[in-house]
């Protein structure tokens, strides 16, 4: 596999993490964006700031590049930043020609029956504000006509775990296992967007995976 070289923004989250370590094991030329380096040692990769919200700061970030990945998640509360930084993102891969992988949310995924995941009954109230933002940042995306995007949308359940390797593509469905679970670690997660940024099968379109 030829060394790529990926920024990733959102870099000290719990899925940021996990795909910088994904992707210096892979031999790859990581740069791990960051509001501030000095609060967050211990980052595999060149660690340097920025902000996925500021255009400037994205071509500056992206440009030479083979893929950005993003996946900022906003504090409770500021939920509506995740559209403004997709539309900045945006922006910005737009002047740089740099191809753009973003973490989503998965309350946008249809269900059996019709419908969506965030409207089924059984959806936890308190996720719901999240979930609505990032359907409008799908949306944000699907309106771009410039950039080379892609949007993974996680399973109904993702938290840290172990790295399997092992995981199901889907696009636009919830995946369940034969259980009716649909869930995957951080870990896979990581590897999922490690396996789409060395060999691209998603373009100006969503993903799912799951177990």
């Amino acid at each position: 596999m030829t060394t790529m070289r990926i920024t990733v923004f959102g870099a000290a989250g719990g899925v940021g993490r996990r795909v910088l370590a994904e992707a210096v094991d892979r031999g790859h030329d990581v740069t791990a964006v960051v509001r501030d380096p000095a609060r967050r040692p211990g980052l595999p990769g060149r660690v340097v700031a920025g902000d996925a919200a500021a255009v400037e700061d994205v071509v500056r970030l992206s440009a030479g590049q083979d893929v950005v990945i993003s996946a900022t998640r906003p504090a409770p509360g500021h939920e509506r930043d995740l559209v403004t930084t997709a539309e900045a993102l945006l922006a910005g891969l737009a002047r740089t020609g740099v191809r753009l992988l973003l973490v989503g949310g998965a309350g946008s995924l249809t269900v059996p029956g019709g419908g969506t995941l965030v409207d089924t009954p059984d959806f936890p109230p308190a996720w719901r504000p999240i979930a609505l933002a990032c359907g409008d940042q799908l949306d944000a995306c699907r309106a771009d006509t410039a950039v080379d995007w892609a949007y993974l949308s996680p399973p109904a359940l993702l938290e840290p775990g172990v790295r399997t390797g092992r995981y199901r593509l889907g696009r636009d469905e919830l995946l369940t296992d034969a259980a009716g679970r649909s869930e995957i670690s951080m870990e896979d997660l990581a590897v999922a967007l490690l396996d789409e940024a060395e060999r691209p099968r998603h373009h100006r379109a969503r993903f799912t995976v799951a177990y």
